[in-house]
């Protein structure tokens, strides 16, 4: 993997393929998953090659974006990270932005990048 990776979580496909392919458009190497527990694993086994961690705070599993997030951080203090939702998170872990949806897709650009 480049040194330019973005993890993507969002279990609904469409929305995880928009979203992919605005990461893809921007050069980066991106990282798809569906559930929190599948992201976790991939953050385990190659968190210090991502640059940014953009998750939903709703999905399929048992596992929320916002405790994602949370654990990304602790591991990752580095690592950005950005939840999106529909609907305000119950709380936004330390260290990490949140956009509502719909949001320009420049300033999810500019959480996730900068």
């Amino acid at each position: 993997m480049s040194n330019f990776v973005a993890l993507i979580v969002e279990d609904d496909a469409f929305h995880r393929e928009l979203l992919a392919d605005l990461f893809r458009d921007h050069g980066l190497e991106v990282v798809e998953c569906s559930t929190a527990e599948a992201a976790e694993l991939v953050l385990a086994s190659t968190g210090t090659e991502l640059i940014a961690l953009v998750t939903d705070v709703k999905l399929a599993g048992d596992m929320s974006g916002v405790q994602l997030a949370e654990y990304a951080k602790r591991k990752f203090p580095r690592l950005n990270v950005v939840l999106i939702s529909g609907n305000d998170p119950p709380y936004i872990p330390l260290g990490t932005r949140f956009l509502l949806k719909p949001y320009p897709t420049q300033d999810l650009l500019e959480a996730a990048l900068s």
